[in-house]
């Protein structure tokens, strides 16, 4: 079982960086930037989940293999888009528009999705786990808040630092998944087990993404054209 867990937490954490990584190319910053905000979104929820249940230090640092594992997949991810950037600049100007296109459109949005989906519905699991872990599961609200902010907070200080307004207040179904999955998995963990709680609400958080993601399902929202 520890296994399958530390198997689920370095899913989550490479998601979760490949997503921050993926963000600060688009904002074109630099290797340091883009590692940095890799780890942030990677492992940012986590420790808000360790400070609020009194953790000292951290998990990110007392075991740095989630933190490591979070820099090397965002160094990975500048060297691949360094070297493809590369190769456009050596194309004519209507090919390497198109190239160009192709790193920030359509394709790179849903990879993007896509990742952070996955990183998403991993790490609100993992955040209910803790709050059971350190007996913290005495009523459910405090496991489904622990879970949610686990899941969304590595989100949030990546657009922060990013410059963009966080996306789990504007963009499709986000946070309400995260706390949809962390509900399913609190439901379930003394009636199924950990495992099954774990699987059930990490999959419902991913599908509940998907499907806003496919059917453009968004919460409702007062814009000025309707004042």
């Amino acid at each position: 079982m520890e296994y399958m867990l530390f198997i689920i937490d370095i899913i989550g954490t490479v998601a979760f960086a490949f997503s921050g990584a993926m963000t600060a190319i688009r904002k074109e910053m630099d290797l340091l930037g883009v590692v940095i905000l890799g780890m942030v979104t990677a492992v940012g929820g986590g420790i808000i989940r360790d400070m609020i249940l009194g953790i000292a230090p951290p998990q990110a640092f007392a075991e740095p293999v989630f933190a490591l594992s979070a820099v090397l997949t965002s160094a990975l991810v500048f060297v691949v888009f360094y070297f493809r950037g590369k190769r456009f600049r050596q194309l004519g100007d209507a090919d390497r528009a198109k190239g160009y296109q192709e790193l920030s459109g359509q394709r790179f949005q849903q990879v993007l999705m896509l990742a952070d989906t996955l990183g998403l519905g991993v790490f609100t699991v993992v955040g209910v786990r803790a709050a059971f872990d350190n007996h913290m599961g005495m009523n459910y609200f405090l496991p489904v808040f622990l879970g949610t902010i686990t899941g969304v907070g590595g989100g949030l200080l990546r657009d922060m630092m990013a410059g963009d307004r966080p996306y789990i207040f504007v963009k499709h179904v986000y946070a309400s998944a995260s706390i949809l999955g962390a509900c399913v998995c609190v439901f379930f963990w003394r009636r199924a087990g950990e495992e099954a709680a774990m699987l059930t609400g990490a999959g419902s958080v991913v599908a509940m993404r998907l499907l806003a993601i496919h059917y453009r399902w968004n919460l409702p929202k007062i814009t000025y054209d309707k004042l």
